[in-house]
C-alpha cells in the first residue's frame, strides 16, 4: 500500500530541507540534492540520514527530470 501523497507534499529532506519525491515503485522518498533515498516502513517515512541509502548517478538523473 502506498503512502498518502498529501503527506509527501509537506515532507522535507532532514539534511537540506528540500522537497522529496515519492518513488512509488520502490516505496521510498527521494532527495536529489543530497542523492539519498529514505525508506517508508509501514506507511511511515523513515527520515533519518543514517538510514538513508545513496542514489546512483543514474537514479539521481532519473528523478531530476
Amino acid at each position: 500500500m502506498a503512502i498518502n501523497t498529501a503527506l509527501t507534499d509537506i515532507l522535507a529532506c532532514p539534511l537540506c530541507k528540500g522537497k522529496l519525491k515519492y518513488d512509488k515503485e520502490q516505496n521510498r522518498l527521494i532527495c536529489t540534492v543530497d542523492r539519498l533515498a529514505y525508506r517508508i516502513s509501514q506507511h511511515i517515512p523513515v527520515l533519518l540520514a543514517d538510514e538513508a541509502t545513496a542514489l546512483t548517478s543514474d537514479e539521481c538523473e532519473k528523478w531530476r527530470s
